[in-house]
């Protein structure tokens, strides 16, 4: 049953491990592997009991206007039951699966059982300009006030004369809870503008343009550029402010719409290598009739082209996006839900192989680059120069990946010149998002207890890329301090002095008795975690999986309730006795 709706939908089928004898992914828990889906934005479909799904998902419940679609179907596929997401795709993927199988969906949600349509999710290529005032329109039609029609029936609804409007129109419209006003997406907007435009000077000549042509924001699909201006704030929001994609098109692909182009410029052609930039991008997102030539101010240019149909597929391709993302140590649970959906939505994923490995599922049927260990130059160069081509890329970390990671690492290639073995300036005009992830020290702090209460650092052992004065410099002054410690990078197969040379200075400053943890492979099936004191540290027992941590003169260890716990107390003590003496 399972293999039957996988291949209805062209999906993947993950199995229970042992108990599933093929699978393209395998899983050992289901309610873990179910919420690890949900919190990455994937849709899920159960061949299970109904009940599996909802206790998966409920402790991970937030949103319904972004969570995906959750879909139950019984081992006989008698019925299909949508749970969540109905207007979010459930319901149509439910009747799907359904039809798939010749059975029956089970769908639940009021308007599409009463008129078989969901109000709020519009056709593709259209866009409901007042989905607040969905719910209301809704109750008001089941409560028998009836339906008017105006303009085209996306929904092929009976027109009853009734008293709530669905009205389609590419005019801006106001809206109410007895109008619905729906925008066909058929306009495509040009833009250019000079380097450093502002964002408020492009925003207002898009506003006025559109407003004097009567078209409608929400009419508008999307919104296209060159290449070279992929990076330009000005156009960047004002797509984000539409709610619409931004697109690019090289010179050669814009000076392609010459011909087409209203007012050609040599000037324009001089300076970027094609003869119009907001006409021709126009055109080549909308290939339709050019409706608003070339408007403009001092440093921004608008136009507008109708397509014969509402659009929806983009032409051109995006900026490109380059996500660097912290995946934690390794245990899912503790990777946060921004991480897993920045990872479901990257095409291709880039990475030390292990730490790719460790996203099990989220890591099927996308494309991956694998890099050794000592090649984070290359592997951050790699996934700059794959986003600078329009990809949307994830660079996969362990821990945080802006601690000790290649977050500092990319953005010091971005701020490099060509010249002086930087990336390329198409890399430089990707988008580039960092993402937190639970860093080794937080997770072995976490184990410990709460080591890290009063003032810590961090302090790579790692000589490889800092001289080994600085970090005897760092020690000392470190040891001096009192802080709390989080030795990343201890030791490696040849490096094996600096951290026995770290404790031999740690104890000219605090006692012998100084607890220690050692934790290795946090949040993995081989974890292990152990306790020593600052005197009987030894080298042996650490290797490059290792975080240790030192605790300060005034940390502790102790036994409380099931076992050792590691503390640094903040000084609250003194408080209560500074409080109860006065």
């Amino acid at each position: 049953m399972a293999w039957r709706v996988a291949e209805i939908l062209g999906v993947a089928l993950h199995g229970r491990l042992e108990r599933v004898d093929r699978a393209h992914v395998y899983f050992e828990n289901a309610l873990d592997h179910i919420r690890m889906l949900f919190a990455s934005g994937t849709p899920v479909v159960g061949v299970c009991a109904a009940g599996i799904m909802v206790r998966a998902v409920a402790p991970v419940l937030n949103d319904k206007t972004t969570e995906p679609p959750v879909i139950a179907v019984p081992d006989d596929g008698s019925t299909v039951v949508p749970l969540l997401g109905g207007h979010r795709g459930a319901n149509r993927l439910a009747r799907q699966i359904a039809e798939g199988l010749a059975s029956h969906a089970a769908v639940t949600t009021a308007g599409d059982l009463a008129m078989g349509v969901a109000l709020d999710e519009p056709p593709r290529g259209y866009r409901l300009a007042n989905g607040a005032d969905a719910k209301g329109a809704m109750a008001a039609m089941l409560s028998g006030a009836g339906v008017t029609v105006t303009g085209e029936n996306i929904f092929d609804i009976e027109d009853t004369a009734g008293g709530v409007e669905l009205l389609v129109s590419d005019a801006p419209v106001e809206g109410s809870e007895t109008r619905l006003v729906y925008h066909p997406q058929l306009y495509a907007l040009g833009l250019g503008c000079a380097r450093g435009c502002d964002v408020n000077e492009m925003w207002a000549l898009v506003q006025k343009t559109l407003a004097e042509a009567g078209i409608a924001e929400g009419a508008v699909a999307c919104v296209g550029s060159l290449d070279l201006k992929g990076d330009e704030p000005a156009l960047i929001e004002t797509a984000a402010r539409m709610g619409v994609p931004f697109r690019v098109f090289t010179a050669a692909e814009l000076e392609a719409q010459t011909d087409q182009l209203a007012n050609p410029s040599d000037v324009v052609f001089a300076e970027v290598g094609c003869h119009g930039v907001s006409e021709a991008a126009a055109l080549a997102l909308g290939n339709g009739e050019l409706v608003i030539e070339k408007t403009k101010t001092a440093n921004a240019t608008c136009a507008v082209v109708r397509a014969n149909a509402p659009i929806v597929e983009m032409a051109g391709r995006s900026r490109g996006k380059l996500s660097i993302i912290g995946i934690g140590p390794g245990q899912h649970s503790w990777r946060t839900p921004e991480a897993s959906a920045l990872v479901s939505q990257a095409e291709e994923l880039v990475g030390y192989g292990l730490y790719i490995d460790l996203l099990g599922g989220l890591a099927h049927g996308k494309a991956r680059s694998d890099f050794p260990l000592g090649g984070e130059e290359d592997r951050c160069r790699y996934a700059l120069e794959q986003a600078g081509k329009g990809k949307d890329i994830a660079l996969i970390c362990s821990g945080d990946a802006g601690i000790y990671a290649m977050g500092a690492l990319v953005f010091e290639l971005l701020d490099r010149r060509p010249d002086a073995m930087g990336v390329t300036d198409a890399a430089r005009r990707v988008e580039v998002v960092s993402t937190p992830g639970v860093s080794a020290l937080q997770a072995a702090a976490a184990r410990a207890g709460a080591p890290l209460g009063h003032d810590f650092c961090a302090i790579s052992l790692s000589d490889l890329l800092t001289p080994r004065d600085d970090i005897v410099k760092r020690l000392k002054a470190s040891a001096e301090g009192d802080f709390v410690i989080a030795f990343y990078n201890p030791v490696s197969m040849r490096r094996r002095t600096l951290l026995a040379e770290a404790r031999d200075i740690l104890l000219q400053h605090r006692p012998a008795d100084t607890p220690v943890m050692l934790a290795s492979s946090l949040g993995r099936p081989e974890e292990h975690v152990r306790y020593r004191r600052l005197d009987e540290l030894e080298v042996d027992e650490v290797d490059m999986l290792t975080v240790v941590l030192v605790g300060s003169s005034h940390s502790k260890l102790a036994q409380l309730g099931e076992g050792l716990r590691m503390y640094t107390p903040r000084g609250y003590s003194r408080k209560i006795d500074g409080d109860l003496a006065g």
